[in-house]
């Protein structure tokens, strides 16, 4: 089936590299070094951190991992083979955050985004906020069948009405990517639900059925969870609600019409058009509706005082690919009125390059299956079973960097494992989901980490901990195999 999911694809027939050669302790010496320069680099630059000098850590964790590779008889080239089919894998995540950049700069500019954020002040308050972001996002998700473009366009309004109401950044973007991979993970048309019960061996509807029984009770939580914050947030942003709502309207021609670029981009989604098609054509969109509806913003970012073709020409493209703001008195919604276009995503971008050097080396000498060899021999009873698929899974997604891996590799190392021990392939196929698809966006320098840090312009280390679907998920798949609740056996007909 078709995947709809926004981020890099990965083929079903992924290879494993293995190294006999190479011990666990040997596999295992990169990530202990890594872990501790980047803790390190963190506690000496804190928020900076991600502004290049953890990107040069990776560089330096991949050169660990190639001097262990180097002791174990592995080749310069493999390694470099390896990197490159990383980064290669990367290429469809690169153009669709700099296109989010060019989409985001003209959403500003045409009044897209500050119009959500106008209506949305209206209908939403601080103590329904949160739980409202997770379930927005999860109906748009599960439409599109994918977390990143429910990030990249209800999430970045969502992330602009909280600011205008005073509500936590962290608070917003953990509810955002709470709603967003709840969507993701049960939706039908996104790529890790069909890649996990292809590595598993079971099929997609039998897989989604499964993975409700642990999904569910995980959103019920977390929407308790976001209800009890909202319940004791403090409304500071409420009392300037009208003002801002005065000087929104004052600083763009507001009107219901803007949201047909949003609306269309959501179709073409769901009709399952290729997302950097659907991107584009928002881009566009965006910049024609500025064109029409805010004729003089256009033309006061592209040098001029009158809209003619050069000015709106340059008034669009530096929208799109450069910091652009739109004049405003009120503090409050000056960082709401700008965009940085597709300049913004370059250090993500850069990020995302640098960690899978790392993932890539690492791949290369055979240390991402030694790892997961190791772990699957600690434990021998069914719930250790369980508990050494999602180590591998949590393992992988912060060494490898790439939420597919953390997929693909378990999904091939367990599959025996599993059906040795007479359990059904969706038990695998659920514990993937739950440990490997959800907790990649809450590691810095992971593809997803990176990407919806960039895009919602939050830190990861700042919303991880209300991302409470995303980090609670394993810890439920856990809980169900523990109680020995809804775990199926082969024997048993599905």
């Amino acid at each position: 089936m078709e995947s709809q999911d926004i981020k890099p694809r990965v083929p079903q027939d992924e290879h494993v590299v293995e190294n006999k050669e190479l011990s666990i302790w040997e596999a295992l010496i990169p990530v202990v070094v890594l872990v501790g320069m980047l803790a390190f680099n963190v506690y000496t630059y804190g928020d900076e951190a991600l502004s290049g000098s953890n990107q040069f850590i990776l560089l330096l964790g991949g050169a660990v991992a190639a001097i262990v590779g180097f002791f174990n008889k592995v080749s310069f080239d493999q390694m470099m083979e390896e990197v490159s089919e990383n980064i290669k894998s990367t290429g469809g995540a690169i153009l669709i955050l700099l296109m989010v950049g060019a989409l985001a700069g003209t959403w500003l500019i045409s009044g897209i985004i500050p119009t959500m954020i106008y209506y949305g002040l209206q209908v939403l308050n601080p103590t329904i906020f949160l739980a409202a972001c997770v379930i927005i996002c999860a109906i748009i998700s599960v439409a599109t069948g994918s977390s990143w473009t429910t990030s990249a366009t209800v999430g970045i309004a969502l992330i602009g009405i909280a600011e205008a109401l005073g509500v936590p950044l962290g608070m917003t973007a953990g509810a955002v990517i709470s709603g967003a991979y709840f969507g993701d993970k049960i939706s039908p048309m996104s790529d890790t639900t069909n890649l996990a019960p292809a590595m598993a061996g079971t099929d997609l509807f039998t897989h989604i059925r499964y993975m409700l029984y642990t999904t569910t009770p995980t959103v019920i939580v977390a929407l308790l969870v976001f209800i009890i914050i909202g319940l004791n947030l403090e409304p500071k942003g409420a009392a300037d609600t009208h003002l801002i709502l005065q000087d929104i309207d004052s600083a763009i021609n507001v009107s219901p019409w803007l949201f047909v670029a949003p609306v269309i981009v959501i179709v073409l989604i769901v009709k399952k058009t290729p997302p950097l098609i659907a991107l584009l054509i928002g881009t566009l969109l965006g910049g024609l509706a500025a064109l029409i509806f805010q004729p003089n913003i256009v033309a006061a970012i592209g040098g001029s005082e009158t809209l003619n073709f050069t000015s709106g020409y340059k008034g669009i493209m530096n929208a799109i690919t450069v910091d652009t703001a739109i004049p405003t008195e009120n503090e409050a919604l000056q960082g709401l009125f700008t965009a940085g276009g597709m300049s913004k995503m370059l250090g993500t971008i850069w990020l995302i390059l640098c960690a899978m050097v790392f993932g890539g080396i690492m791949d290369g000498i055979g240390a991402l299956t030694t790892i997961s060899k190791a772990l699957l021999k600690l434990f021998h009873t069914t719930f250790g079973l369980f508990a050494s698929t999602v180590a591998s899974c949590l393992a992988l997604n912060v060494t490898a960097s790439d939420q597919y891996l953390a997929i693909v590799v378990p999904g091939k190392m367990y599959a025996k494992a599993f059906k040795d021990k007479g359990l059904a392939p969706e038990n695998l196929s659920r514990t993937l989901e739950d440990s490997g698809t959800v907790t990649s966006v809450l590691v810095p320098w992971n593809t997803c980490g990176a990407y919806q840090s960039g895009v919602l312009g939050v830190d990861t280390l700042h919303y991880a901990g209300y991302a409470i679907f995303n980090w609670l998920s394993p810890f439920m798949t856990l809980l169900f195999a523990a109680f020995q609740i809804k775990i199926r056996q082969l024997t048993t007909a599905k």
